[in-house]
């Protein structure tokens, strides 16, 4: 039975198939698209004003989660080996309190019995810098090299900035770094006793026909950032080892070298943060090297240093970091930017593993995997990021 149009309703959709005409194909894609991208970066920017309000909270969360990354596949190995899960999850929660104490522990005893040693060679080699500074061809005076000096503590301060300002409003007390070691601590123990029904539960949000998606992502994106994880710790383990060895021996040849564990530790710390960690970590070394040993070791330490930040360039990222996630450099590089821009240093600490996490999960989304593939196998994953 046909429909009865008045006029007006006529003359209407005689002029919107004008209006449609009269405009290109391309501006209407345009135009589709554009409004598209305004409610995408709209959303986004809601996330974004949410994670900052709520930047307590959801820093510590982001730490339970990579811990229990870590954790879970380690408890569920000793479950298959006949470990009671409260025992399992009791180990994993104790180990890691006491591998965090041990290390700070070792820390702390080295410091203190190099430091004054190191503070002397610094006193003494900046009397040595600013003896040379006076004489030709600098012909220096006191107070010319406190200004130099003086510009260059500011030009550090202005660009270190924007990193130190998000740890320092991560935790500007000591009651909000207590309370964030205590968050992470309960977060990952809860994800440890029931991880799998907490996220079933954040699952049924959403509407029923997107549930399967929804579950066959997050296992996607879980398998993957549990990989990196594994790897991550690897390569810093092995960037560690290969400075600090490389510390060592060189204290061997020019007569000791203060501060190696240290150093190793900062390095094995500095890891978990692309680009910026490995260059601070660094340059840490090489300073050591400069005040307490001299120039020469200082140019050999840098060697090393350079020589260890290669290895893991072109052989430990390609083909170990390789085979967990597939981000391009570049996105690294953009991503660890954004995040120290936004964020500081927690923002460049979460970049990397936000990234593979979630390019994994819309990857997985967006191929319709999820129909046939709902409960995706690490080799699904390391094969779809490819």
């Amino acid at each position: 039975m046909p429909v009865f149009r008045s006029r007006d309703e006529r003359k209407n959709d005689a002029l919107t198939r004008e209006t449609l005409d009269s405009v290109s194909p391309g501006m209407r894609i345009a135009a589709a698209w554009s409004w598209r991208l305004l409610v995408v970066a709209a959303a986004l920017a809601l996330v974004g004003f949410l994670v900052v309000q709520l930047r307590l909270i959801v820093v510590p969360l982001f730490v339970a989660i990579i811990l229990a990354a870590l954790l879970v596949p380690f408890s569920q190995w000793l479950q298959r080996h006949g470990w009671p899960k409260w025992l399992t999850v009791a180990v994993s929660e104790i180990g890691v309190i006491g591998i965090v104490v041990g290390l700070i522990t070792l820390v702390v005893s080295q410091v203190r019995s190099g430091y004054p040693a190191l503070a002397k060679r610094t006193v003494e080699q900046y009397d040595a810098l600013t003896s040379w500074l006076h004489g030709p061809p600098f012909n220096l005076s006191d107070a010319q090299i406190a200004d130099y000096l003086d510009q260059l503590w500011k030009s550090v301060q202005s660009d270190s900035s924007t990193l130190l300002s998000g740890a320092l409003d991560a935790g500007s007390t000591a009651g909000h770094v207590l309370a964030g070691i205590l968050l992470v601590l309960f977060s990952t123990l809860f994800i440890l006793i029931d991880g799998k029904r907490i996220f079933l539960w954040i699952a049924r949000l959403f509407p029923k026909k997107a549930r399967t998606a929804v579950v066959g992502a997050g296992e996607a994106g879980w398998l993957t950032l549990t990989r990196f994880v594994k790897v991550q710790i690897f390569v810093a383990f092995v960037d560690a080892v290969g400075i600090g060895v490389g510390a060592w021996i060189l204290g061997l040849f020019y007569g000791g070298f203060p501060l190696v564990v240290p150093i190793a530790v900062a390095v094995f710390l500095g890891s978990f943060i692309p680009v910026v960690g490995a260059v601070v970590s660094g340059v840490l070394a090489v300073f050591v090297a400069l005040v307490f040993l001299g120039p020469i070791p200082a140019v050999i330490m840098l060697g090393i240093v350079l020589l260890v930040q290669q290895v893991e360039g072109h052989i430990l990222q390609p083909f170990v970091m390789g085979t967990a996630v597939k981000v391009h450099p570049l996105a690294v590089v953009l991503a660890v930017a954004a995040g120290g821009f936004l964020a500081g240093i927690a923002g460049a600490f979460f970049a990397v593993p936000l990234i593979a996490t979630l390019n994994v999960m819309v990857g997985y989304v967006a191929r319709g995997e999820w129909r046939g593939n709902p409960h995706p196998a690490l080799e699904d994953v390391t094969t779809d990021v490819r």
